[in-house]
């Protein structure tokens, strides 16, 4: 049952408050990542939905994702937890995150930190961790490419 942690940081030139804005807009970060899809707000920095299409070794995955917010302090800290399960496949998703954001020095910026863990299981954990743990790098680096893309490398 592949379990593992995650974390980065990035600094970008946009400050606190736009950071903030474009980082709690799930529509768009859903947008930022290859395998998401059909995001939805159900209740604006509560709950959200969207769709996970992707293919793992000889899976092919469709999981209807719960997304909801919690501990969300404006301006710098949200909690995420996204949970889903493809019936077809046998395998389920959960992803703990949070999303913290400080000023960065004099210059204006925002350094935007990502932590959390994330545990697959089911037929798809049979792939292994380092299947896994490959794909989800490549998630999280398209976040953190397109996060530097719209708010700007510091």
């Amino acid at each position: 049952m592949p379990r593992s942690e995650f974390g980065r940081e990035l600094t970008v030139s946009a400050p606190p408050a736009q950071a903030w804005e474009t980082l709690i807009d799930v529509p768009v970060l859903v947008s930022w990542i290859s395998v998401l899809e059909q995001a939805e707000e159900q209740q604006h920095l509560e709950r959200y939905t969207a769709v996970l299409l992707d293919r793992l070794g000889p899976f092919k995955l469709r999981a209807d994702l719960a997304i909801t917010l919690s501990d969300v302090r404006t301006g710098e800290h949200v909690t995420v937890h996204a949970e889903g399960e493809d019936r077809q496949v046998g395998s389920r998703l959960v992803v703990d995150a949070t999303l913290d954001l400080e000023p960065a020095g004099d210059g204006g910026g925002t350094t935007v930190r990502v932590a959390g863990v994330y545990e697959v299981t089911g037929k798809v954990a049979a792939m292994g961790g380092g299947t896994i743990n490959k794909k989800a790098e490549k998630i999280i680096g398209e976040f953190f490419s397109n996060a530097e893309k719209v708010l700007g490398a510091a």
